[in-house]
């Protein structure tokens, strides 16, 4: 499992450098294959290990491709996703398409989420921490019912 934020550098090829504490995992589990595609909610990106993926890609193949929003989801998710691969440094290449549309600069945040990384230019990133803050510091009562049993 991925958890934390990273700090990371794109490079002028467009390649970021996994962090150390990640490679070694996502070499035994993955042989560092690895596929990128979009956030459908966020202007971020998503990456998966391989493994993780095609269960995603599972998911998307039991929708039906004759109901609009299901054909949307297959279509965005499925025609952005790019393989890429570690190489022996730890550095994976992000392609220009999906740089593009999570509008990723020089300073990225890699951002531990279970199964994937979550790839979030640096500024979006302290935008959408301090929007997700103020929102919790909202006392405004509208939790799902899992988020009123959660507890820490």
């Amino acid at each position: 499992m991925f958890r934390g934020a990273s700090l990371i550098n794109l490079d002028a090829k467009g390649r970021l450098a996994i962090p150390a504490k990640y490679r070694n995992l996502l070499s035994l589990d993955c042989e560092g294959k690895l596929v990128c595609t979009i956030d459908l909610k966020q202007p971020c990106l998503l990456l998966y290990p391989l493994p993780e993926w095609q269960v995603i890609e599972q998911r998307l193949a039991g929708l039906s491709s004759m109901i609009p929003a299901e054909r949307r989801m297959q279509r965005l998710l499925l025609g952005y996703a790019e393989d890429c691969d570690m190489d022996k440094s730890g550095r994976v290449l992000i392609a220009p398409t999906l740089r593009q549309h999570a509008g990723l600069t020089k300073k990225l945040m890699l951002v531990g989420q279970l199964n994937k990384f979550e790839i979030w230019d640096e500024q979006a990133w302290n935008e959408q921490i301090a929007s997700d803050m103020e929102a919790e510091q909202a006392d405004d009562n509208t939790l799902s019912e899992r988020l009123q049993e959660f507890t820490l």
